[in-house]
């Protein structure tokens, strides 16, 4: 904390600037009355960081849950502490144009409520998506009631498919921990992500876009609202665009500058992310938009105002990514592992000063890591880690060696006591993955477990350590979201609900069964053919040729049904149709709520 510069609080002046009026009380609820989203429950970051927080984080956490309406620039507002996402609004000409409309319906239309109660009822005239990350799109349904122009980045529909739905459900329970929505607020427990609070758990949609952004320069005008776009594939996002609104001089940087080091790989998992074309991004939009813009607003966070302050902060981060980037391949040509470099790597102090560039969301180690894995993959090059024992397996040969669960738990506890707790929990975790009921090696990981996410700067992995312990003590808890709703199903295309399917065939189940099925779809006007053979499901476009068990007549939305257990209400067949039922009998069920901390 020394390196930080405790006495600048222009993050706070700027986190203020602007401020409207506030949704009081701050909770959101469903139609059923479940609470989705309750941001009254960090009153108490109010007040001096315990020793149960990094005083970084805390302060973090200080910025991020303010609450309200806040105006930007001319005509622009953003809804901010409303889930873990900020909503901006536009004014057009007859309305005002939405911008990430946060994760949930509930929220989305608790935010659009907020605006109108301060600037009129103005109706959405169009949205738009800066990514395809969640959080940016899946309350759409509560802000918008009609047709409206929806204005995404090229591959938007593509990105969302394959974290969303072909593996929400490992994501989904992943991120249970990574954002610890299930946590009770509070000093020794959640305060925040360093993104945003946490996420809302209300109801999720996907409208899909109707105008595509391909090109960087592309110009769009939507309700008199001309915007000119930067498109960033593989930065934050597999496809995330920043875009200049000329008129009011303001730059939206969607996710890929906040006042955060962000995720190469999030904890949840994802894509590795190019740190490279990243900082390359930044560098391009400050030559594009750096002289024409008064302000940088992004999709989390405050803005920051005045040219000069704006390229400064673009700059800046650059360096962040470019650094990371280029000291991590460095390393890893003099023969370094992962593992080793992320604890070898040292920021410059010019980018440890600055408080933006700091992992409260992402981290240096994970980042370091991240680069490690795009480039050379999870092998690190030394045979004794080629074959290794999964971690049930070897924990039981671990423990055996060091003289059985008593004294490994025994030198654990003077790890601990000595302050290795990273140690500490290695060998814990070693007994517990050896013995999942053993209830003194449990009781002691999660102890070690909450000292570590005490003293952690990062909100995930505060998160991360706490949610575990707070699973070693109570047990799996349901996990909160789900992304792959029917409104997703519904966006999808045939192709893309095929590849869904797919990924859902349990492979040796399905060795020795042999189904063609084809799918004839009257509102597409095209046939499609799976086949199922050697425990593979694949999918091609088919023209009537011979060789099916049976022949389904039926639309894209009654496939929908069909994928959500709505059965086969005015489906039309022909052929065998046990051959649908023999196919839906090797499909997995996933376990939404499966073990992490123990095996």
């Amino acid at each position: 904390m020394t390196a930080l510069p405790l006495e600048d609080r222009s993050d706070f002046d700027d986190a203020d600037r602007g401020w409207i009026g506030a949704l009081e009380p701050a909770v959101v609820t469903a139609g059923d009355g479940r609470i989705v989203w309750d941001n009254d429950a960090y009153g108490f970051l109010a007040g001096e960081c315990p020793d149960t927080a990094d005083p970084s984080l805390w302060r973090q956490g200080q910025l991020v849950a303010r609450q309200g309406l806040y105006q930007v620039a001319d005509g622009i507002y953003q809804v901010r502490g409303l889930d873990l996402s900020n909503m901006t609004l536009v004014e057009g000409d007859t309305g005002v144009l939405v911008i990430d409309p946060l994760i949930s319906k509930e929220t989305a239309a608790a935010a659009l409520a907020l605006y109108r109660r301060h600037r009129g009822d103005r109706r959405v005239t169009g949205v738009v998506y800066t990514h395809a990350h969640v959080d940016h799109f899946g309350g759409v349904h509560g802000v918008v009631t009609e047709d409206v122009p929806i204005i995404a980045p090229h591959g938007f529909m593509e990105s969302a498919v394959s974290e969303n739905v072909y593996v929400g459900v490992a994501m989904g329970r992943r991120a249970s921990y990574m954002y610890g929505a299930l946590l009770e607020k509070g000093p020794a427990g959640q305060i925040g992500c360093g993104l945003g609070m946490t996420t809302s758990t209300g109801s999720i949609g996907l409208i899909p876009p109707t105008i595509d952004v391909t090109h960087t320069g592309q110009e769009e005008t939507v309700d008199g609202v001309r915007m000119e776009f930067q498109l960033t594939p593989g930065t934050e996002c597999p496809a995330e665009m920043n875009f200049l609104f000329p008129d009011r001089r303001a730059l939206c940087m969607a996710e890929n500058a906040t006042h955060n080091l962000h995720n190469l790989v999030t904890l949840r998992g994802a894509v590795v992310r190019d740190a490279r074309v990243w900082a390359r991004y930044l560098d391009e939009a400050i030559t594009l938009f750096g002289r024409r813009c008064d302000v940088a607003f992004a999709s989390h966070h405050w803005p920051t105002w005045e040219s000069e302050r704006v390229a400064d902060y673009l700059s800046v981060q650059r360096d962040l990514y470019a650094y990371l980037h280029d000291q991590t391949l460095r390393m890893i040509n003099e023969g370094y592992t992962g593992i080793e470099a992320a604890e070898l790597m040292v920021m410059p102090p010019a980018l440890e000063r600055a408080w933006h560039t700091h992992g409260y969301y992402g981290s240096v180690s994970h980042n370091v890591k991240a680069i490690y894995q795009r480039y050379i993959g999870w092998f690190d090059g030394n045979p004794a880690t080629l074959w290794q024992h999964p971690p049930a397996e070897s924990s039981f040969r671990y423990v055996d060696c060091m003289g059985g669960p008593a004294e490994v738990i025994a030198r654990a506890e003077g790890y601990a006591e000595r302050g290795d707790l990273r140690f500490a929990a290695e060998l814990l975790n070693r007994v517990v993955f050896a013995d999942p009921e053993h209830v003194k090696a449990k009781e002691l990981l999660a102890d070690v477990y909450d000292r570590l996410g005490h003293g952690s700067e990062n909100g995930t992995w505060r998160n991360f350590y706490l949610m575990g312990a707070f699973e070693l003590r109570n047990g799996i808890v349901a996990t909160p979201a789900v992304t792959g709703s029917a409104d997703m199903l519904r966006a999808l295309s045939v192709e893309q609900m095929f590849d869904a399917v797919a990924v859902r065939v349990h492979g040796p189940r399905a060795w020795d069964d042999r189904i063609v099925i084809d799918w004839r779809f009257t509102d597409l006007g095209q046939t499609y053919r799976t086949t199922l053979r050697n425990g593979v499901l694949t999918h091609r476009v088919t023209d009537g040729e011979e060789g099916a068990d049976l022949t389904l007549t039926l639309t894209k939305l009654q496939m929908v049904g069909m994928l959500t257990g709505k059965g086969f209400d005015q489906i039309g067949h022909e052929g065998d149709l046990a051959a649908i039922g023999r196919l839906i009998g090797v499909l997995n069920t996933p376990d939404r709520d499966f073990p992490i901390v123990t095996p």
